[in-house]
């Protein structure tokens, strides 16, 4: 037997249901909320406070004590020879990496979804994907040994076909092209395994139908898998320019930032001023550096949509 409810009742029933549930919702979320708030938001407002103040090592027993000088820092960052270079270098890293890493990872997503996949994928799959889950220090130290001028593999192989290598890390013409050609060979089996899984879901349908039609291979890539991917190439592209926007460890443990601080790049150059005490200054550069990998995002986000 049922009982009717009354109909002024309806409303607070349905709101004590819905608070019930975000209640319970809250419940989930709160040890993640807590972590991001203590680790990630907590830092990111003093560092931002920090930026307006003259803070220094010094300073670090009485914080309180520390001078507020505005926006000098900021100033002081607009005539810093240093600090445009970093910003020049990390500019040409991520226009030079980024459509590097993201074209390799298509690629090798596109073999192995194709002639390759018949051998087992699992294995080309796990090989070019493990640099990426490898340590950053790790496969920079290698690295550094590969390209050594007189010991490396890299040159010892130059020299089986005649060819004398340079010194790939110390010359302010190889030092940053030898750190992207490792970033990139690092970091594409990350895109490569998100791009394989969006090219297995696309309709084999599709395909068929732009052959019946006379269309080839290049051009059922053109116009079948490229639109397709679209926005798993979005999501690629915003992911790893964010990253590569603050690569660091790279050219801390290859080259230091130099020669000639060709090597030096925005994320590094603001860990030297922290090393050397320059808390405020280097708040006020991370800020710069926070405020535009969000700008990026953003316009790379809605760029996206509009296409």
């Amino acid at each position: 037997m049922s009982v009717a409810v009354p109909a002024g009742r309806v409303a607070p029933i349905r709101l004590r249901g819905t608070l019930r549930q975000a209640g319970i919702g809250w419940i989930f979320i709160l040890p993640f909320v807590v972590l991001f708030a203590v680790f990630y938001l907590g830092p990111l407002l003093v560092g931002i406070g920090m930026s307006f103040t003259d803070m220094r090592s010094t300073d670090v027993s009485d914080p309180l004590a520390v001078n507020v000088v505005g926006v000098d820092n900021y100033l002081r960052l607009m005539n810093d020879g240093a600090m445009r270079k970093a910003a020049l270098n990390t500019v040409v890293f991520v226009l030079t990496a980024l459509p590097l890493t993201i074209g390799l990872g298509l690629a090798a997503a596109v073999l192995l979804n194709s002639g390759i996949a018949r051998l087992p994928a699992a294995f080309f799959r796990l090989g070019y994907y493990l640099p990426n889950i490898t340590s950053i220090i790790g496969i920079a130290v290698a690295w550094k040994f590969l390209l050594e001028p007189e010991a490396g593999l890299v040159n010892r192989l130059l020299e089986l076909v005649g060819v004398r290598g340079p010194n790939w890390l110390q010359s302010t013409s190889t030092a940053l092209p030898s750190i992207i050609v490792m970033t990139a060979w690092r970091s594409f089996g990350f895109n490569m395994v998100v791009l394989l899984a969006a090219l297995q879901s696309i309709p084999k349908e599709l395909y068929e139908a732009a052959e019946v039609d006379g269309a080839g291979r290049w051009a059922r890539f053109r116009a079948v898998t490229v639109p397709s991917l679209r926005p798993v190439l979005l999501f690629c592209t915003v992911y790893s320019s964010v990253g590569f926007m603050q690569f660091l460890e790279e050219p801390l443990v290859m080259t230091r930032g130099g020669p000639l601080d060709s090597t030096l790049s925005a994320s590094l150059a603001i860990f030297n001023q922290f090393g050397v005490g320059n808390y405020g200054y280097a708040g006020a550069a991370s800020s710069v550096l926070f405020v535009v990998i969000v700008a990026l995002a953003v316009l790379q986000l809605r760029l996206g949509r509009r296409r």
